[in-house]
């Protein structure tokens, strides 16, 4: 491998183009800072890839052969309906993800971004070592913002194999298997296993927690739950993993529950049990780069770490791991590093889970609420109450607003469960941020008939002027 003479310098260096990357390096160029930013494998980063958005697509293509299966319902007499997952595959990697990462390259470029293809390693606090299809490269820099993301966490008791596969894996799967059990039900977990249930495979989804997605309320995972069990889902919480074995039928995976041993046999099992930060290969413990005791790289409201010119963003740092929170925190890091104040502290984090039916969140929950000492307010709206909802044929769900009565109704939190959950976290997150009340909400007019005039009911049920319930 050549050595090229450490004589390239340039003033801000990303290291990682995902989400919170790309975006720190798009928003650094626009300030006026000369940015490289380098990438060992994919422009867009885990989410764009193998993620967020390929999960959505294979989601949004069960949904569509299981609507198909059930459309006599609305009158509509189809003949036989088939899914070939190969050709789903190819419209998945081709006009959605491959459509995106080339639009982030392409917005890379535009902004003047130098991109190069390498892994980085800190040879001090202001140089680093760049070894990739260039050869071997030192690079001097004033800034630096770190956005490495994760990788999948393993299990120990079921290490990956042929049969034994990770969420990577599952996206791209080319034949689908006759039966599949998934180990954790956190986001990735849930999702998958309504998207492979509506496409003929039986499903187990096994949880270590009392209830499936354990960070959302338990009344909106209990509808999933529901769903999930009217589809042929079982379902097992509480469970504690202890081995697995390869036998003629497939694998056969072993859990204890309530202290009784129990079997689970399919054809393959898939290990979703989160991801971990991956700093591995930079060198920052050598440099002093100091981390939290969960591993994650410390940072201040600024995201710099305790090193003076070194960032960090997304997955690395302690927060929620979303691409969402990633891409704001990318962009505040491009703002400190051009001097200004970035705005840090939010109010509002949507979390959103594409499962059956749709869940979100954003701002606070009841128990936050009553722990941080507010006189807070429940009000909740039937999506059963809402015309769009019943036109969709989709009326499990509801949405609830959390509103703080010492500051006039104002909404501190919102939850959501059915359709369009996802999609109506984000003006809910902008009424949390920006300090509107139920009453500003309620008199918004809202385009009838709409899911989104549901917030508006609850609105009003949460002045005690109800019209629709």
């Amino acid at each position: 491998m050549t050595d090229i003479p450490a004589n390239q310098s340039t003033k801000t260096i990303v290291i990682g183009a995902g989400p919170g990357g790309y975006t720190a390096a798009i928003r650094a160029a626009q300030l006026g800072q000369n940015v490289t930013i380098i990438e060992k494998e994919y422009i867009g980063g885990v989410c764009l890839n193998i993620g967020c958005i390929p999960s959505k697509a294979l989601i949004t293509a069960a949904h569509r052969y299981h609507y198909a299966l059930d459309s006599h319902t609305f009158g509509v007499n189809v003949g036989t309906t088939t899914i070939d997952i190969k050709k789903t595959q190819k419209w998945k990697n081709e006009q959605v993800v491959g459509r995106l990462t080339k639009g982030v390259e392409a917005l890379l470029k535009k902004n003047k971004v130098e991109i190069i293809r390498g892994t980085a390693t800190f040879k001090d606090t202001k140089q680093l070592i760049v070894e990739g299809t260039e050869g071997k490269q030192t690079l001097s820099f004033d800034n630096c913002i770190i956005s490495t993301g994760t990788t999948a966490a393993s299990l120990k008791e079921v290490p990956f194999g042929k049969r034994v596969i990770d969420t990577t894996a599952a996206l791209n799967i080319q034949e689908l298997p006759d039966s599949i059990t998934i180990v954790g039900a956190g986001y990735v977990g849930s999702q998958l296993a309504g998207a492979l249930s509506n496409l003929g495979v039986k499903v187990n989804l096994l949880e270590k927690e009392t209830h499936i997605l354990p960070f959302m309320d338990k009344d909106l995972s209990d509808l999933v739950v529901k769903q999930y069990t009217a589809k042929g889902i079982h379902i097992q919480t509480g469970v504690t993993i202890t081995t697995a074995q390869e036998t003629e039928d497939g694998m056969t995976i072993h859990y204890q529950k309530e202290g009784k041993d129990e079997t689970l046999t399919s054809s393959v099992i898939l290990v979703s049990v989160g991801r971990k930060p991956f700093t591995a290969g930079l060198n920052l413990e050598k440099i002093g780069v100091a981390f939290t005791e969960e591993g994650k790289v410390k940072v201040d409201e600024r995201q710099m770490t305790n090193i003076d010119g070194i960032y960090a963003v997304g997955d690395i740092t302690p927060g929620s791991a979303l691409a969402h929170e990633a891409m704001f925190n990318g962009k505040a890091a491009a703002e400190a590093i051009a001097g200004k104040s970035p705005k840090h502290v939010f109010q509002a984090l949507p979390i959103a889970v594409y499962t059956e039916p749709e869940l979100s969140t954003t701002g606070m929950k009841a128990e936050e609420a009553k722990a941080a000492g507010k006189q807070y307010k429940i009000s909740k709206f039937p999506l059963a109450g809402n015309g769009r909802a019943l036109s969709l044929n989709q009326t499990d769900g509801f949405i609830r607003l959390i509103t703080d009565e010492a500051q006039e109704g104002k909404v501190v939190g919102a939850q959501m469960a059915g359709v369009s959950a996802a999609d109506l976290s984000s003006p809910l997150s902008f009424v949390i941020e920006n300090g509107f009340s139920a009453e500003d909400i309620a008199l918004t007019i809202q385009a009838h008939p709409s899911v989104g005039e549901a917030i508006m009911d609850t609105a009003e049920l949460a002045l005690g002027l109800p019209i629709h319930m």
